[in-house]
């Protein structure tokens, strides 16, 4: 059975940091790319980072450029998502999605995780 498991959110005060990790079990992950997206109540869901299978390529979205870091530990079978500077628009739950083809071409089909929420408020 494959599985993707989110951690490390919670409730943070804006300006303050998370680091979320996303542990696989089933699949190497080094033979995948690996995107965080999130999604808050109202709002369609949004593609944030995203880290090629190498890891030689990473992508972020305007709103997170700066401010978070995708990076993936292959000993340990996860990705992780740092995020600093956090602000009250970053609260949503963020999942993680592993495509065997390209960190543009990951959809429903591919693998992914159940979410962690993250919320950013004072």
């Amino acid at each position: 059975q494959v599985h993707l498991v989110e951690s490390g959110g919670g409730l943070v005060q804006p300006g303050g940091s998370l680091r979320l990790s996303c542990a696989a079990s089933g699949i190497a992950l080094d033979y995948y790319n690996v995107g965080w997206f999130r999604q808050a109540p109202g709002k369609e869901r949004e593609a944030v980072s995203c880290i090629s299978v190498t890891g030689k390529n990473t992508y972020h979205s305007d709103s997170v450029k700066e401010r978070f870091t995708i990076s993936r530990d292959n000993a340990k079978n996860t990705v992780f998502l740092e995020m600093n500077s956090l602000k009250p628009d970053d609260t949503a739950v963020y999942r993680c999605a592993a495509g065997a083809i390209g960190c543009d071409w990951i959809n429903d089909d591919d693998y992914w995780g159940q979410g962690t929420q993250v919320t950013v408020s004072s």
